[in-house]
């Protein structure tokens, strides 16, 4: 529900198989262990063309949907970032075409070594009617959640979807991923895993990107949370930060660490990222800092069991249709 392009978070919905072939979104992110292609075969040479389903010339990605060897399929094109260790054999190897020239000024397509022009892309295969529509543009409205809306709407719904979070699952187990953890304290009650979300390239802090996922595996999202888990959340909060300066020299001042609501999957998990970086679903009306849940918890233990909370809902997402059918829209 709700989130937006890429990868893992984000918006992980429904069941997430993925074939061999296939490498993961959640998101987010979100899609649990698929296997890296070796650089040298091209699985996307067969890949058929349906749709355009959203493209941001601003964010420089496009999500195209298709088949692929007879199945389903939802391909995310997204140009990498340039970055300064680049910059050198970048204006040396180059190509220029000028386009125009005006006095002092001139703009030129510039076309690079092809080590240097790389397009990250994501293949989700098969791919089901809920991340094809994941990834299309739509339009999205504000929800006005309630302690009750949560009991009555919100819980029977997520209840009975049973969305599939076994890509949590593989992670925690070692499974999949095991490679890309970044820090782990196994502790089964304030314990998690700390790694690089799927929506960072691991190349430049500067859109540094890291998801922490809890060991407990009975909290859904911020509504379960309650007094009792101030130990998990601290422990997330102090380590996660200690874990990120050791590895990427980033102190805590340059982070900004949060929860979604709704979340892209009902697994509690915590989003760092760099300050500055707009990262998906960083806005006010989905994003919920870590401090502030802690302080909330520290002040009312069922804070968020009566709050009433905000949300965006895309057009087609089954929970809207559920506010929608009991007048809450």
């Amino acid at each position: 529900m709700a989130d937006t392009a890429a990868k893992r978070e984000a918006d992980s919905v429904g069941t997430e198989d993925l074939s061999q072939k296939a490498k993961r979104a959640k998101a987010d992110s979100e899609n649990g262990g698929g296997e890296k292609e070796p650089e040298s075969k091209n699985i996307l040479s067969d890949f058929k063309t349906s749709s355009i389903l959203s493209e941001s010339a601003r964010e420089k990605n496009i999500f195209i949907h298709g088949k692929l060897a007879d199945q389903e399929a939802v391909v995310i094109l997204e140009k990498t970032p340039i970055t300064e260790d680049s910059l050198a054999e970048l204006f040396s190897g180059s190509r220029l075409k000028l386009q125009m020239r005006n006095d002092i000024y001139s703009t030129y397509l510039l076309q690079a070594p092809p080590q240097l022009n790389e397009i990250k892309t994501t293949v989700v295969c098969p791919a089901t009617e809920k991340h094809v529509k994941k990834y299309q543009r739509q339009e999205s409205f504000l929800v006005e959640e309630k302690g009750e809306d949560y009991e009555s709407i919100t819980l029977p719904y997520i209840q009975k979807q049973s969305f599939s979070v076994q890509w949590v699952y593989n992670i925690l187990e070692k499974k999949a991923e095991a490679d890309r953890i970044v820090y782990e304290d196994p502790d089964p009650e304030v314990g998690f895993v700390l790694l690089p979300d799927f929506k960072w390239d691991q190349k430049q802090v500067d859109n540094l990107y890291l998801i922490a996922i809890t060991h407990q595996r009975d909290i859904r999202s911020l509504r379960d949370l309650t007094s009792e888990h101030l130990p998990l959340l601290q422990n997330i909060f102090h380590k996660g930060k200690e874990a990120i300066l050791q590895c990427y020299k980033l102190p805590a001042s340059k982070l900004r660490v949060y929860l979604h609501y709704q979340p892209s999957y009902y697994h509690l998990h915590v989003h760092f990222t760099k300050l500055g970086y707009e990262a998906p679903g960083c806005g006010v009306e989905r994003a919920h800092l870590l401090a502030d849940v802690i302080q909330n918890l520290q002040s009312d233990p069922q804070y968020y069991k009566t709050r009433t909370l905000y949300f965006p809902l895309r057009a087609d997402d089954g929970l809207l249709s559920k506010f929608k059918e009991a007048g809450r829209l």
